[in-house]
């Protein structure tokens, strides 16, 4: 095999382990791309996902700094090496791409590239894909490829197993907007029937004011100020909709920002008292940080849509490389046992499947008038 600092079986396997902890497209993108670099002892790695105009949906690099790839440009066409990866669906291996009758040039700011590995990643007869190395690390006479066969045996090996987590990085992203557009659809159901009924009341009571206010003033004012507390309740509900449906940006303020922001809002909208801790938390894969917070939104809604808590408290802490959430309430509880046998969910089914999904595990603590604690562990990154 490669003659690397890592080359072997254990960094092979090192490699597809990486690949399989991910489940952001861009995420098993950029450890793929870093694994082939490393494993082959090549200066430059890229991988582009083509799209159906004649360019690429994603290209990600490694090797290449912020600052140079910013000023590469756009992202490349389908056009030279990199069409004929795509279009004949073969490896190429060349002793200086540049000499190739194909390469058609790149910009002043690109890297000089020489020697070049690339082949297809196929998922069955479909390219999903073009994975290549440069400049390998290593002596070359002059005119000959520093990358070998058994580069190429190896890099076919890691672009086998690349399709298949790429792949399922695409499923897992399809399920995740599936699972969103029926997470809206429910909102927009609460929205209309707890804000409609506010309206509606609110409606009648002030017409009720309308026709007090000469023959009797004093119950007009107290009519009055029950538009007003509608009003609030209205506005209340409002916002709290508006929070599960646009929750603060999790690669911006990280989870714990968003869920403490979130909370705030809830415990000013609700009766029940809601309360945060989170410390000590570094960041998690964006897949798992909203697991986290969809399991915590959901674990919510049921504390204070269901259980008559008046204190309902939500904390996240580190646990190893990974992270625990825990919602706890003292409402009224329930038997999960039976809960499960009378065909209803609570949410329950969603957030396990959620925290599957990403490695994780959900447990769920309750008992008829002692609470209800829901607890979800994340392995981390």
């Amino acid at each position: 095999m490669s003659q690397g600092p890592r080359s072997g079986l254990a960094a092979v396997s090192s490699a597809l382990l990486a690949m399989s902890r991910h489940l952001e497209v861009r995420d098993v993108l950029k450890t793929i791309v870093a694994s082939a670099r490393e494993l082959l002892d090549a200066q430059y790695a890229a991988l582009g996902v083509p799209d159906d105009h004649g360019g690429f949906a994603q290209f990600v690099v490694d090797g290449v700094s912020e600052e140079q790839w910013r000023a590469i440009g756009p992202l490349p066409r389908q056009h030279g090496i990199l069409a004929a990866m795509l279009r004949e669906a073969k490896a190429e291996r060349l002793a200086d791409v540049r000499k190739d009758p194909r390469f058609e040039g790149w910009p002043d700011a690109h890297p000089d590239l020489a020697d070049f590995l690339g082949l297809p990643i196929r998922d069955g007869e479909e390219v999903i894909g073009a994975l290549f190395l440069a400049n390998k690390r290593c002596p070359k006479p002059e005119g000959s490829c520093g990358f070998t066969q058994e580069d190429e045996e190896l890099l076919s090996i890691l672009a086998q197993h690349a399709a298949i987590a790429l792949t399922n990085a695409r499923l897992y992203e399809r399920s995740r907007e599936l699972t969103i557009a029926e997470e809206r659809s429910r909102l927009a159901h609460e929205l209309h029937d707890a804000v409609s009924q506010k309206l509606f009341s609110l409606r009648l009571t002030a017409q009720a004011a309308a026709a007090l206010v000469d023959r009797d003033p004093a119950r007009a004012k107290g009519e009055l100020h029950q538009v007003a507390s509608l009003a609030a309740e209205a506005a209340d509900e409002l916002r709290a909709a508006v929070v599960e449906l646009r929750p603060a940006a999790l690669e911006e303020d990280g989870l714990v920002a968003t869920l403490r922001t979130q909370i705030q809002v809830l415990d000013r909208a609700h009766t029940a008292r809601v309360t945060f801790t989170g410390t000590g938390l570094r960041a998690l894969p964006a897949a798992q940080e909203e697991a986290m917070l969809r399991v915590a939104q959901e674990a919510l809604h049921n504390a204070l849509r269901h259980s008559g808590a008046a204190h309902v408290d939500v904390s996240v802490r580190r646990r190893g490389c990974g992270a625990v959430l825990r919602v706890t309430d003292d409402g009224g509880g329930f038997d999960p046992t039976a809960v499960r046998r009378a065909g209803r969910h609570l949410g329950l089914v969603s957030m396990r499947d959620r925290a599957g999904g990403v490695g994780g595990s959900l447990t769920v603590e309750s008992a008829p008038g002692k609470g209800t604690t829901i607890e979800m562990e994340v392995p981390g990154g």
